[in-house]
């Protein structure tokens, strides 16, 4: 069946991220909770949460319970012109949590389409300002998505080269230290009558490289802006959700955004859904008897129920006294595990956030299409561990039910393939 299976995919199916003629994709029949399993019933440990949006594990049955029981009351409802209870529920529940500033919910379906939503909203918030607003401020490796919008606010390289010349303007800085801020200030001085928003990763940037900063450097930043009139689009699409060791990266900031984007970890890894939480004052501009000031933006899917069912489900998971336990355990283990780690000649520059532990694997050219990626990559599945190195970055964000055990597993796997690089 395997091997069947790989040729029915190669067949018909173009994977993402993939150099298809040299790749290789493991056809999996089923997971539960940390481990996934393939079609010829080895195991694997998905320390990197199936692209960092399982939080509580694969086919959890508290979150099936609830699709279930939401499908046969309601699948599907066209959002404009109608609601529903899990919608209004669950803007409700996560307002609760957010920054006291945050009042309004956007429904999407991904984390490129929340980011999308949160920069029309910014520049057409300018335009009825009667503004003519058209930069952007961002961080240098940056990631926030692979739509045009999202891709324009992302780090450029060889992988946008195609795109450069329809990619809009970008004033791009570097992410902040406390050594940098004074220049960041004069280039935010430069531009800042142009500038509609500054769009960032908190704490953690993700693609780049689990890149991090500290929140008094970036709340510093924040409030710069602020003072400048540019509007802040928080995108906590990776770190929301508690993967920063609190719940919000937000909660770890003296500032609050104008914005905040949502994702990945929102239905618990189940399903795509995206959210764009923005203030009352924002939504005020938009709030008219004209209909030409409304939000032109909508997506088939919007606020689908399910995906709220499965929004719902994840958190009450997420606030359950056994999760947040099961974060502080996780950040606790990582951090025993990083003086280890510092004893190898081949790892460099570990790093911690929360539930995200990262370093830098000191072989070979240091590139994302790098051989270096694939060797790890294998040399880790061989271990039964799932960890997909960024280049020469490899990183863990593991599902909140994995065990002391299992997260042993993934650092003894780690262990072994450096000393077998050495």
């Amino acid at each position: 069946m395997f091997n069947e299976l790989i040729t029915r995919d190669r067949a018909v199916n173009w994977h993402p991220y993939s150099q298809m003629k040299t790749s290789q994709h493991i056809p999996i029949l089923s997971g539960k909770g940390t481990r996934l399993y393939d079609a010829n019933g080895n195991s694997y440990i998905d320390a990197v949460s199936s692209w960092w949006v399982t939080l509580h594990g694969h086919s959890h049955p508290y979150i099936a319970q609830k699709v279930f029981e939401q499908l046969q009351r309601l699948e599907q409802v066209i959002f404009a012109g109608f609601t529903h209870e899990p919608a209004i529920e669950l803007s409700e529940r996560l307002l609760a949590l957010l920054p006291p500033n945050q009042r309004k919910m956007f429904y999407s379906d991904n984390g490129s389409t929340a980011v999308e939503v949160a920069l029309k909203m910014c520049i057409q918030y300018a335009y009825q300002q009667g503004k003519k607003k058209s930069k952007i401020l961002a961080f240098k490796n940056g990631y926030h998505g692979d739509t045009f919008g999202a891709m324009s606010v992302s780090e450029r390289g060889l992988w946008t080269a195609p795109f450069q010349d329809l990619l809009f303007e970008v004033i791009f800085i570097d992410a902040p230290h406390s050594s940098n801020l004074e220049e960041a200030f004069k280039t935010i001085d430069l531009h800042a009558e142009d500038v509609a928003c500054f769009i960032y990763e908190p704490l953690v940037q993700g693609a780049g490289g689990m890149l991090m900063h500290q929140a008094a450097d970036l709340s510093a930043l924040m409030s710069y802006c602020k003072s400048k009139g540019i509007l802040l689009i928080q995108d906590e699409v990776f770190v929301g959700f508690g993967r920063t060791g609190t719940l919000f990266a937000a909660n770890q900031l003296t500032e609050s955004p104008d914005i905040m984007c949502f994702s990945k970890g929102l239905t618990g890894g189940t399903m795509p859904m995206g959210i764009t939480s923005c203030t009352e004052e924002l939504y005020e501009a938009f709030y008219s008897d004209e209909k030409m000031k409304a939000f032109f933006h909508g997506h088939s899917f919007t606020a689908s129920p399910i995906a709220c069912a499965a929004s719902l489900a994840s958190l009450d998971l997420l606030l359950q006294q056994d999760t947040l336990e099961a974060i502080k355990r996780i950040v606790r283990l990582h951090q025993d595990f990083t003086a280890e780690l510092r004893t190898f000649d081949v790892v460099q520059n570990v790093r911690q956030c929360g539930t995200i532990l990262a370093f830098h694997w000191n072989i070979g050219e240091t590139s994302y299409f790098n051989h270096i990626q694939e060797r790890l990559y294998n040399a880790f599945l061989a271990e039964g561990v799932i960890l997909r190195p960024l280049g020469n970055t490899v990183y863990i964000v593991p599902p909140y039910c994995i065990s002391e055990h299992e997260l042993l597993e993934v650092y003894r796997a780690i262990k072994k393939v450096a000393n077998n690089m050495c």
